[in-house]
């Protein structure tokens, strides 16, 4: 299995903001199909004992054709997402991307209602940095 090309930054960039690395890939089996997502997290919370988990798929958005890569990206998170629910249903999805491709193909009319009609969650990364500089939920 291929890991995306930016993996290892947003890694570094999700313990940078206190997340600890449970599951590298996070494997899930659901209706006689196997999933492997590429991330899964958790944050322990001060105020909770059970934390916060989140699951994150990494896209870099770096072909020729970003709305092909918009495509696979939802296709993909949509599926995960269902799988989520039925196999580990308190862990939250988010879509990784790099603030370059926020920046200008994210901020387009049309991805923007894609995200709003599917309620998609993401997480903006600089790629240099190895940060991360915006949760939208």
């Amino acid at each position: 299995m291929a890991k995306d090309l930016f993996h290892d930054v947003v890694k570094t960039a999700l313990i940078k903001d206190g997340w600890q690395i449970t599951d590298d890939p996070l494997f899930l089996k659901v209706g006689g199909i196997d999933f492997f997502i590429d991330l899964g997290a958790e944050k322990l919370l001060a105020a909770e004992r059970d934390g916060k988990k989140i699951a994150v798929e990494i896209k870099s958005f770096i072909s020729t054709s970003s709305i092909t890569d918009f495509h696979l990206a939802i296709g993909q998170f949509i599926n995960y997402r269902v799988a989520l629910k039925a196999a580990d249903p308190e862990r939250q999805l988010f879509l990784a991307v790099p603030d370059i491709a926020y920046r200008t193909f994210f901020q387009k009319e049309f991805p923007r209602m894609v995200i709003e009609q599917y309620q998609l969650e993401l997480f903006v990364y600089d790629i240099e940095t190895e940060v991360i500089l915006l949760w939208q939920i």
